[in-house]
């Protein structure tokens, strides 16, 4: 578990690492204390409406975290296929968001009806996994829909991002795993830093 104040340090480093690549032009790499590998996501938001302006991460701990973050920031702010590269002129326009993984765990089912008790929305994120096809949602998109989703258009949605028709999950052959995360995010562009 991360502390608050690291919360707020990788935050930081997220809007940090984004900056200067756009003065050098060239991703900088910078050594941090977080070495421990981690999953992890950086979503950049457009304030103060919240729609998304990318959002890329790694899934699973296949590189230490302060590394992982600052890879995930730049692709979120400059290659992220649904979007335009994020200009500097969009920096005071934005709020950085953060949310490392815990690793995905396997839901195991009999039949795929109880998936639908196996996701706590609020608090897991959900990969699809089907063939070639590979689609994740993080826990707190369901929360970001009014109404609110519940777990089944989760799953559809999940699917619906992994290329699927959204009844996939109900296909034995699907594999459907779930994660939590720690959520950091900035409550305006540069300002106080939160943990949701």
């Amino acid at each position: 578990m991360l502390s608050e104040d690291d919360g707020k340090k990788l935050v930081k480093l997220a809007r940090q690492t984004v900056e200067d690549n756009l003065k050098n032009k060239k991703p900088v790499l910078k050594k941090t204390e977080y070495n421990k590998k981690n999953g992890v996501f950086v979503s950049i938001h457009k304030y103060p409406d919240h729609e998304l302006r990318g959002c890329i991460g790694y899934p699973y701990p296949i590189l230490v975290l302060g590394e992982a973050l600052q890879r995930a920031s730049v692709s979120a702010a400059f290659e992220d296929p649904r979007f335009p590269p994020l200009t500097e002129e969009e920096l005071d326009n934005v709020i950085f968001e953060i949310s490392v993984l815990t690793e995905p765990e396997l839901i195991v089912v009999k039949n795929p009806k109880e998936y639908l008790k196996k996701i706590e929305i609020g608090k897991d994120g959900l990969i699809a996994e089907y063939e070639f096809n590979k689609g994740l949602l993080l826990p707190q998109v369901p929360l970001e829909f009014e109404p609110k989703w519940d777990s089944e258009t989760f799953l559809c949605q999940t699917c619906v991002k992994c290329g699927l028709l959204p009844d996939t999950w109900l296909d034995p052959k699907i594999k459907i795993y779930k994660f939590q995360a720690q959520i950091f995010k900035e409550k305006t562009p540069r300002g106080e830093i939160i943990q949701t």
